[in-house]
């Protein structure tokens, strides 16, 4: 009469082991979980969080009439793609670029954009096809950055007579949707330790 509660309590064991054995932690600086989402990449595909999962991935926000944070922004998330390729592990990292400015980023400005920084779009993504309150509130929800609009009163002529604040953070995200770390984007400087984190989590 025994052997059956020693079979099922030895069943109970395996299971509680395979659970906690695939929801690996990484240790980072914080733990934000990213919301579900489905938006349109540069090409006019589909990219879900789904998509994403089961690789890390490196995310920021920004738009494409930015003068300030954002090209220099892009042009250090295309050395860290480089990095990434020269590493051998573009198969395992992701790249993702939100766009906070949706009315003005289609898919062809976005794409316009990444071609300046010569983006290689097997891995990274530009995103949009939202409205603005979504990505309001997603970057908010999911990675505690807040996102605002802000008009220009004397803006030169031909330019946009808005500005944002943003986010100048590329984060970390995990193969589980959790973001763990941030590092300013504009500073060339922080790309190596970015990448050595990324190796460290991967290795």
């Amino acid at each position: 009469m025994k052997r059956p509660i020693i079979g099922v309590g030895f069943l109970l064991m395996i299971l509680l082991l395979t659970a906690c054995s695939s929801s690996k932690g990484y240790e980072g600086d914080f733990s934000y979980d990213i919301k579900e989402f489905e938006f349109t990449n540069q090409n006019g595909e589909t990219v879900s969080k789904e998509d994403l999962e089961g690789d890390f991935w490196v995310a920021d926000f920004i738009f494409t009439n930015c003068t300030s944070a954002c090209p220099p922004m892009t042009n250090n998330m295309a050395r860290l793609q480089t990095m990434v390729e020269e590493a051998g592990l573009e198969d395992q990292v992701r790249f993702v670029s939100f766009s906070i400015d949706p009315e003005h980023d289609s898919p062809e400005v976005l794409k316009d954009y990444a071609n300046k920084f010569q983006a290689d779009f097997t891995n990274w993504d530009f995103l949009t096809g939202y409205e603005p309150q979504t990505i309001k509130e997603f970057a908010l929800k999911s990675f505690k950055a807040p996102v605002e609009k802000l008009p220009l009163k004397d803006a030169p002529e031909g330019q946009p007579d808005y500005d944002f604040m943003h986010s100048s953070r590329m984060y970390i995200i995990t193969p589980e949707g959790k973001a763990i770390k941030g590092y300013i984007g504009t500073d060339i400087n922080n790309m190596e330790p970015l990448f050595e984190d990324l190796k460290g989590y991967i290795n």
